[in-house]
């Protein structure tokens, strides 16, 4: 495609971008020790010399004792984890990308028996509901102090470790979102009550990674309607609440929003074809990132299972439409970069048929 909208430059929430694709975060499960390995390097050099302009890492679990949630997942803490993710990040540099890791709490989601302390239960704003009964750790102030101080140690380790930004991870039902949601925070004092209450914990984070940043670090935000618990939830449901909801974030020292959908072709609100992160963008006027099976038309997980979908490659047309008509700046792209590392460079290149041929036999070997 001539003048492809995906590969013009990004100029826009503190950081320059030699085109608009971004590698979405997606965890792995590949850090022995919690520490990025070789590997690790060799994943994300690869993606950056694929032609990515923008990667933000998997997951990167801060330095707090309930904040991970998964095996073999890697932390942004600890002496070997940064010296793993410094090496990452020069592997990216030396091929002309850019990184941000995502920095991730996952709250009440933790179960007894993760590493590294099997015996930490899960930590959230009101433990997690589960027969009828509170299970987990309902977090007290110290608790909450606690981890916003760990986002912030987080972000300033990254920024020594020479990554070009931070994304915190607001979405999906892991800690922040769970304060933000009313089926999880069901909190009286300060931190729960109406949604700009239930916001606090994820404004305190905000300023305090920006405190810890500087002024001129990016801060990009993530966050979505949806979460693991329930799929068709939203936190808002009309554009006044949206506006209501992200003015504080941006406020904070937010500089990017990354708009997690499960699917970016739907409109958000009835009446009009914008989508989350379209929505978003004409509300705060700051540069929006898009995500959701780009370049696919089939879910990740089916719906109504756990079993994974089915490779299908779909048409990019509709997604450079609305890149053309400024809808949103960024698109980060998942299951299609997994599949195949050179994903950026063979879309500029045109070459879309063995693209497709190759990306359909990958991904239904992931299946």
């Amino acid at each position: 495609m001539t003048n492809n909208p995906l590969f013009t430059p990004f100029s826009g929430g503190g950081i320059d971008l030699s085109n608009r694709v971004v590698m979405a975060p997606m965890t792995r499960m590949m850090s022995p020790g919690n520490a990025p390995g070789p590997k690790n390097v060799e994943y994300y050099r690869r993606r950056a010399a694929g032609g990515v302009g923008l990667i933000i890492t998997e997951g990167t679990y801060i330095g707090h004792p309930a904040a991970n949630g998964y095996p073999n997942v890697p932390a942004i803490a600890g002496d070997d984890a940064l010296k793993g993710w410094k090496q990452v990040v020069e592997a990216v540099h030396g091929e002309g990308g850019k990184i941000f890791p995502q920095i991730w709490h996952v709250g009440a989601i933790r179960r007894p028996g993760v590493e590294p302390d099997p015996s930490v239960p899960g930590y959230g704003p009101s433990g997690m509901a589960k027969a009828g009964k509170v299970t987990g750790h309902v977090m007290t102030e110290e608790d909450i102090a606690d981890c916003i101080a760990a986002y912030a140690k987080a972000a300033s380790d990254a920024k020594a470790c020479g990554f070009d930004g931070v994304e915190i991870h607001g979405a999906h039902g892991y800690l922040i979102d769970q304060f933000f949601w009313d089926g999880t925070n069901v909190r009286s004092d300060k931190w729960g009550g109406d949604l700009a209450g239930r916001s606090r914990f994820g404004l305190e984070v905000i300023k305090a990674v920006r405190a810890a940043v500087g002024a001129d670090f990016p801060i990009c935000f993530r966050w979505s309607q949806w979460k693991q618990q329930d799929y068709v939830a939203q936190l808002v449901t009309n554009p006044d609440e949206m506006e209501a909801f992200l003015g504080p974030i941006i406020d904070a020292g937010t500089d990017i929003l990354h708009c997690s959908t499960r699917r970016f072709w739907q409109p958000e609100f009835e009446g009009s074809n914008l989508n989350l992160a379209g929505w978003a963008k004409k509300l705060t006027g700051v540069p929006t990132m898009t995500v959701g099976s780009v370049g696919l038309d089939d879910d990740f997980i089916v719906e109504g299972s756990n079993e994974m979908g089915e490779g299908k490659t779909a048409s990019l047309d509709g997604l450079y439409e609305r890149l053309n008509a400024g809808e949103f700046d960024l698109v980060a792209v998942g299951r299609a970069l997994i599949a195949n590392p050179d994903w950026a460079n063979k879309v500029q290149a045109g070459e879309m048929d063995s693209l497709n041929n190759y990306t359909k036999e990958m991904l239904g070997s992931l299946a």
